[in-house]
């Protein structure tokens, strides 16, 4: 059996992708609220699964890539990991095509930016925080670093 594994995987190149990222939240509901009305994300998937648990999947608008998987935290542990899944450091990284458009909508929706925009080598960033306190940068790569 091990050879039929070997031999097979021998004819299929590599292919795989982040499908999704987990982000524990407190509350489905305000979760939702918060992305997709002040960072305009699209909620993509919102299935009841029974139990208080849903299935939720959000995505900047427009993407292609991996979505968010909303995941209620259900134990204490869980819990006091809601807004600090990386112990403080950046968490995600919310790529644009137009840094200052996004920068002043999300200001003016209230979302609260932990620094002043920067240039970088890499292009425009500034560091802004979810509704549970976790990091994200948001950033305009300059051409060079960009894959589109």
């Amino acid at each position: 059996m091990p050879e039929a594994i070997a031999e097979h995987a021998q004819q299929k190149t590599i292919q795989q992708k982040i499908g999704n990222i987990a982000l524990l939240v407190a509350d489905y509901n305000e979760a939702i609220e918060f992305y997709t009305k002040k960072l305009q994300f699209t909620l993509v998937v919102d299935t009841d699964l029974g139990n208080g648990k849903r299935w939720v999947e959000i995505a900047p608008p427009n993407s292609t890539g991996s979505h968010i998987l909303l995941a209620k935290a259900s134990t204490p542990q869980q819990q006091s990991a809601v807004g600090n899944q990386t112990g403080g450091r950046v968490f995600l990284f919310l790529h644009t095509n137009d840094f200052w458009r996004d920068y002043y909508d999300m200001q003016a929706k209230g979302v609260e930016f932990n620094e002043q925009p920067r240039k970088e080598d890499y292009g425009t960033v500034a560091v802004f925080q979810d509704l549970y306190g976790n990091k994200w940068d948001l950033l305009q790569l300059n051409q060079q670093y960009s894959s589109d």
